[in-house]
């Protein structure tokens, strides 16, 4: 009998801190980040980055650029810069030419 006390008691127990922690995790937010840059034609860079491409990346092409305008108006540039070999840079511009990390 005292078996059975305890074996209740242990299943009640569990079921009480799985409904415990069922409620913690549902009241946890999870905020996301996403980028949503849109394809622009490479002539419509700020002169500001496209003198900073060709100052610092002489020696690449662009082979597509984007933007994305944030909530306070500030844009970002995405530019893809394609090296001799062929690889593909992603790199991130301000509106001034600056890279961003």
């Amino acid at each position: 009998m005292k078996k059975l006390f305890l074996a209740v008691a242990l299943v009640m127990g569990l079921g009480t801190s799985v409904a415990f922690a069922n409620n913690m995790v549902s009241d946890v937010e999870i905020a996301t980040m996403i980028n949503e840059f849109k394809p622009i034609d490479v002539k419509e860079l700020p002169q500001a980055v496209q003198d900073a491409i060709k100052e610092n990346y002489s020696e690449v092409t662009i082979k597509e650029a984007a933007v994305e305008v944030a909530e306070d108006g500030t844009k970002t540039y995405k530019v893809t810069l394609v090296d001799a070999s062929g690889t593909e840079n992603p790199v991130l511009f301000n509106e001034k030419g600056e890279v961003q990390k």
